[in-house]
């Protein structure tokens, strides 16, 4: 099977074509390599990715509908895994054109692309912001969420929508995925891990958001990586019992789903940040402060539909994750412990 990765030099889309490409499928990955954060760590992911024989790199900008277009009609792909996109809650405060450009209008040449080239299935990369100022815990894919609180949530719940209505409007089977706070090695460095890790080892204070007051469904990257796979091998399909009278946000009589991927372990920060602290094997230098623009206080997800829907659960402990992530880190920048 052929695939296209879009954001392939990324933490996620890096994981992804890993794995893919162990188990048999050819893989296309695109990227434009932007600066957001360090580009020597994309440029590493996308060097090891190039070992692979079944592996072909393309550079390139999602924002670029002829670049785009381009892709699609020299590598002819069955399905696409989209996860090319402007990240970061915070960012999307000072820069929000970027997201616009990146997360919309690219996306949409995305859509349009793998409508042309009829490709088979596109799942993408939502987000746990889209649920924004919910307060019902956990978070299910039967709530509304019409109160984001972000510029980047809003651009997710867009896609959403957009998926909706290709799907609806071409039969394209499409399936959003909503990642709740990935985690693991190679990932990105404006990260929380990240930030805590290296501060904590450089012996630099670490900022302390909301005092402490926040929790998080943590999700370790092998299992995004698990339910990705997953979800792309089964198109999604019209709902049968979809009411259009009743209309339920996760699914449509079109070919439409949208899943939670999360661990279903909601972690308070402060425990987080004990976890890293015992991997580091030192005691951070704490700056409490308060909560950003943006932020939510918790985040908690219900996986329920796609355990229905691929039979997995996210289950990796924080434990694992962490201890992990400093290894890949201590081994990557050549620290001591």
């Amino acid at each position: 099977m052929k695939f296209l990765v879009t954001g392939a030099a990324g933490f996620i889309g890096f994981h992804v074509a890993q794995r893919l490409l162990a188990r048999g499928d050819t893989v296309v990955g695109l990227d434009n390599f932007n600066n957001y954060y360090d580009v020597g760590l994309k440029e590493a992911r996308a060097a090891l990715l190039s070992r692979e024989p079944g592996f072909s790199l393309v550079r390139g900008d999602i924002e670029d509908q002829s670049a785009v277009d381009r892709v699609f009609a020299e590598h002819q792909p069955a399905r696409v895994i989209h996860l090319a996109a402007q990240a970061g809650v915070r960012y999307s405060l000072k820069n929000p054109l970027a997201y616009t450009r990146s997360n919309v209008t690219g996306f949409l040449h995305v859509l349009e692309a793998c409508r042309t080239h009829e490709v088979e299935h596109l799942v993408y990369a939502s987000s746990s912001s889209v649920y924004g100022g919910n307060t019902k815990v956990p978070f299910s894919e039967h709530d509304r969420v019409d109160h984001p609180v972000s510029l980047y949530a809003a651009t997710k719940k867009a896609n959403e929508l957009m998926a909706h209505t290709y799907s609806h409007l071409w039969r394209l089977p499409t399936t959003g995925l909503r990642f709740f706070t990935v985690y693991g090695p190679w990932g990105r460095p404006d990260m929380a891990l990240f930030l805590f890790t290296r501060a904590i080892v450089e012996g630099r204070p670490i900022q302390v958001f909301n005092h402490g007051h926040m929790t998080r469904d943590f999700t370790y990257i092998d299992d995004i990586v698990e339910g990705i796979l997953r979800v792309v091998d089964k198109a999604a399909s019209p709902d049968a019992d979809f009411d259009a009278a009743l209309p339920d946000p996760a699914s449509s009589l079109a070919p439409y789903r949208v899943f939670n991927i999360g661990n279903s372990q909601p972690t308070p920060l402060m425990t987080y940040i004990e976890e890293i602290e015992r991997q580091v094997g030192r005691v951070a230098v704490r700056e409490y402060c308060e909560i950003q623009p943006g932020d939510v206080v918790s985040t908690s997800a219900d996986t329920t539909e796609l355990e229905k829907w691929v039979g997995f659960k996210p289950s990796t402990p924080i434990e694992v994750g962490v201890k992990h992530f400093v290894e890949w880190y201590r081994r990557y920048y050549n620290v001591g412990s």
